[in-house]
């Protein structure tokens, strides 16, 4: 889906199609080429994906978030991340909904043991807002942010740190 951002109607046009004073064959006296402001010629249009992007970005740049996704993306993600040229989605874990000025942001992320989830989650939330608007001029009307789980520091190496449960035989 693409969000169509529209300029302002100009000083002079009517929704009604009618002239208004001081027009003339439907175009403001005076008005001409460069009369306008340069950003009310044309449209720009903002794909979700654009959106996704930068809440993902914004997401993992605060501290305290180990991982974005829920349980089965993070592990398709895991495999994805091993075979070369994968590479590692920004967008894993987050989901949008645009409208034609305004944005919705579901996360979902594991945060590290240890850190406060309220504070990590109001810290996100304020980043990603801060980073859609700017960069994009939509309103952000909510951020909801699902923590799946918390990551222990005993499980960086996975299976082969555990030890073994009976000895080798040789």
């Amino acid at each position: 889906m693409m969000t169509e951002i529209a300029p302002q109607n100009r000083q002079g046009s009517s929704v009604s199609g009618q002239e208004t004073p001081g027009t003339s064959g439907g175009r403001q006296l005076g008005e001409g080429r460069g009369a306008s402001a340069p950003g009310a010629r044309g449209r720009t249009t903002i794909a979700d994906g654009v959106v996704e992007k930068i809440a993902g970005m914004a997401t993992r740049e605060v501290d305290g978030i180990y991982e974005m996704g829920a349980g089965m993306t993070r592990a398709l993600g895991a495999v994805r991340d091993r075979v070369p040229g994968g590479g590692r989605p920004v967008t894993r874990g987050v989901r949008v909904e645009v409208g034609e000025v305004q944005t919705a942001i579901d996360l979902d992320v594991v945060v590290e043991y240890g850190v406060p989830i309220t504070e990590v989650a109001t810290a996100v939330r304020e980043n990603v807002i801060g980073a859609v608007e700017r960069m994009t001029g939509l309103e952000v009307v909510e951020v909801n942010i699902a923590v799946d789980d918390v990551h222990l520091p005993e499980e960086e190496g996975g299976e082969e740190e555990q030890p073994s449960e009976r000895p080798r035989l040789q």
